[in-house]
């Protein structure tokens, strides 16, 4: 069992911040009919991005056929905004789905990577990403509204729903 509305779903923050009972810096960024792209509001550095599912889903294999199909072309959108916005050396994408060693709501976390960031922590791949979050460093609310702005103009929307 894992799926579910996020106006039903609770103790769940990806399920919050899209109900608004969470804030949400940046705002909602993209949303396709069965997607959200919002700014990862943990420490992977300004420009990082969630791409996450409306409906809660704690397993990649309980996507419906039509959520799979919007995520590809959505996932690079995403990547190409942040590659263009941020010019970073490599973008990350990849699938996080615990919540204190629990299956939670599935995301996929878009990354820049820049090469201070690699420089600063000597690390690369997951283990830049486990150096980010022991750092804890999570940019400003308003460093954050400044960019979302860049990357919604890049993803070409305004946070409203529309398709891929």
């Amino acid at each position: 069992m894992g799926a579910g509305s996020p106006d039903t779903v609770r103790a769940c923050m990806a399920c919050d911040l899209i109900a608004g009972r969470v804030p949400l810096p940046g705002g909602v960024l993209a949303r396709t009919g069965h997607w959200v792209v919002e700014h990862c509001v943990g420490p992977l550095g300004l420009g990082a991005v969630v791409v996450k599912p409306v409906r809660h889903v704690v397993h990649l294999a309980e996507l419906t056929a039509e959520e799979a199909a919007e995520l590809g072309p959505l996932l690079q959108r995403t990547s190409a905004a942040v590659s263009s916005v941020v010019r970073p050396e490599q973008v990350y994408a990849c699938l996080w789905s615990h919540a204190g060693g629990v299956p939670g709501h599935i995301h996929f976390v878009v990354q820049p990577v820049r090469r201070e960031d690699l420089d600063r922590h000597g690390a690369y791949g997951p283990t830049l990403q486990a150096a980010m979050f022991a750092e804890g460093d999570r940019p400003s609310e308003v460093e954050v509204e400044r960019m979302c702005g860049r990357l919604r103009a890049a993803l070409g929307g305004d946070g409203v729903r529309r398709s891929t």
